[in-house]
């Protein structure tokens, strides 16, 4: 059992700045509820541009709930611009700290601000995209090889069981893990540009690599879910795939397709490489 500080269980058991308001300058949702966790965050800007007022909503655990008590605390009455500059470790320090494996509520906060703070400097018009930037690692919560290099990289995490702690990515199916092993690595160890590129190759030489990454780095892991997928043909940059196995019907293929073909092959190959599926 997780041992919480008297600070968490107060901002638990009685949340401060819960609801949502009307008509707010800024919005911000993080999460999805079939994940476990969701958060809305909603704040007021008086004419200095200082949050007067923010509330939030969540579905999650004590934890969740407790984090985003404390942040609308910390921001009432700050400056947008001083706002901006709340980690996620600064959440974590105003509860006394959160167990390792609960670091991840308070990145959810960190987030759902950035995001309500985005809100309003766009005037109203972007909020958080369907379509994040990045690939797709884990499947399961929908989280970005670029949200897990943020993530090692701002609170120095070194081993699987962190990034799972800090953005639940690795925390269900577990077929991510060899790539958020991968993501640490390249973050902790990053390559130079002589060893992550390959000399200018012939098209001969494309197609030959191209198959040896499709046989060494991409079929054992579509392998796990009784995938599998072929070469089928190379247009310039182009290079057009047939899924086989239960990738051929599975709803998740596009996002297969970017998360792990393309990016092994841009990794690999070339970073101009665009990957199309044949026969969808």
């Amino acid at each position: 059992m997780w041992e919480y500080t008297e600070k968490v269980r107060d901002h638990y058991l009685n949340p401060r700045n819960t609801g949502e308001i009307s008509q707010p300058d800024g919005v911000g949702e993080i999460g999805n509820i079939s994940c476990g966790d969701a958060l809305r965050l909603t704040f007021k800007l008086d004419d200095n541009k200082n949050i007067a007022d923010i509330k939030f909503k969540t579905f999650g655990c004590g934890s969740a709930i407790a984090s985003a008590s404390v942040l609308t605390e910390m921001c009432m009455g700050k400056h947008i611009d001083d706002a901006k500059k709340i980690t996620n470790q600064d959440i974590a320090d105003a509860l006394g700290g959160l167990p390792r494996e609960k670091m991840h509520c308070s990145v959810m906060g960190q987030e759902a601000l950035q995001a309500a703070i985005t809100y309003y400097e766009s005037g109203g018009k972007k909020r958080l995209p369907e379509v994040k930037d990045g690939n797709v690692v884990c499947v399961c919560f929908n989280i970005t090889d670029l949200e897990i290099e943020k993530a090692v990289s701002e609170n120095g995490l070194t081993t699987l069981e962190d990034v799972t702690n800090f953005t639940k990515a690795g925390g269900a199916c577990g077929h991510c893990h060899d790539k958020i092993k991968n993501v640490i690595d390249n973050v902790l160890h990053p390559k130079t540009d002589n060893e992550r590129k390959p000399a200018k190759l012939t098209t001969l030489q494309k197609i030959d690599l191209i198959r040896k990454v499709i046989e060494k780095d991409i079929r054992p892991i579509l392998a796990r879910d009784g995938g599998d997928c072929e070469f089928e043909d190379i247009d310039g940059n182009d290079v057009y795939i047939r899924f086989k196995g239960s990738c051929s019907a599975c709803a998740f293929s596009s996002m297969t397709l970017v998360s792990v073909v393309e990016k092994n092959l841009r990794e690999k190959v070339s970073d101009q490489i665009m990957v199309k599926q044949v026969g969808k």
